[in-house]
């Protein structure tokens, strides 16, 4: 069976209608979603079903399922959604961190009501940054030549062996052939967050970053655990890590006992570490490792 027979009746359509402006106009949008448990969870964008007022579900063989949100994440542009119906195709989440440059993916999505729309690509980056259509960054981004077609947000980008490897998040308009998709490893931990709590809980330190590998001799030379960190790229104000004196372009390699290689790592580790507790977070600035003790406070976007 090929990867789109086994991955395509689980990939969905989203009709959403919201209520806005100053006289409560209707408005409809559509979008694409993955169903990855038998009774109904769906995985899909936030912006595509935030502020829904009501939603339906299309399947390949036809049917409309209605559908509630049951959560939305914001700082990764994720939502889970469930139609309340049961034994439905669903697709199996894959392992993100097993992707490497050059990768072959396909992008699948039911844009604008289509079937099963299907491209191709490779894997270009790994670890991107970017920005929201809020303005937001998001980290961590799987960069990929698949092309996506309006109403693809929300889709899953598979892998050869038909696993869900990340979910398509955006397309940049203006350069020709770039996609990005949130990794699977990532949206596992939300889909649990979200199933559990009904929102993200994250203790706050205000920075972003992304992964950089660590040259080989500072690694020997110093003795470290891991050989790549996460670069503090930017910082916010007034935030908990500025306060405590992290400075942009430290590598944070450690939090308290547990090594730090990877964005993921990082949201894993505050997910777990209770808000107001003094954190030691361990960077390299240049050739030096500084200890820094930063007490996070508590993220409140969902």
């Amino acid at each position: 069976m090929g990867v789109v027979d086994a991955v395509g009746p689980a990939v969905v359509s989203l009709f959403v209608r919201t209520r806005g402006g100053r006289r409560g106009d209707i408005h409809e949008g559509s979008g694409s979603g993955v169903i990855f448990t038998a009774d109904g969870y769906i995985l899909t964008n936030r912006h595509v079903v935030r502020d829904a007022t009501a939603i339906e579900v299309g399947l390949v063989d036809g049917r409309m399922l209605p559908a509630t949100v049951l959560g939305e994440d914001r700082a990764t542009d994720l939502a889970v959604i469930r139609a309340l119906d049961g034994n439905l195709p669903h697709a199996v989440l894959g392992d993100s961190g097993a992707l490497r440059v050059g990768q072959l993916v396909i992008a699948i999505g039911n844009a604008l009501g289509f079937q099963s729309t299907v491209s191709t690509g490779v894997i270009s980056s790994l670890g991107r940054s970017m920005r929201s259509m809020q303005g937001r960054l998001i980290e961590n981004i799987v960069q990929h030549t698949a092309p996506l077609n309006p109403g693809n947000s929300g889709g899953p980008l598979v892998d050869s062996q038909g696993r869900v490897v990340g979910i398509n998040t955006a397309i940049i308009t203006m350069a020709q052939g770039i996609g990005f998709a949130i990794p699977s490893h990532t949206a596992e931990w939300v889909v649990s967050q979200l199933l559990t709590h009904g929102r993200v809980r994250r203790a706050h330190l205000g920075i972003a970053g992304r992964v950089r590998p660590l040259d080989r001799r500072l690694v020997r030379y110093l003795e470290l655990a891991v050989d790549r960190a996460v670069e503090v790229i930017s910082l916010e104000a007034e935030a908990p890590a500025a306060k405590a004196g992290l400075r942009v372009g430290d590598l944070v390699i450690g939090m308290h006992d547990s090594d730090i290689a990877s964005v993921d790592d990082v949201h894993r580790f505050l997910s777990h570490w209770p808000v107001g507790e003094a954190l030691r977070v361990t960077v390299l600035r240049r050739t030096e490792r500084v200890a820094i003790e930063v007490v996070p406070d508590e993220n409140h976007e969902g």
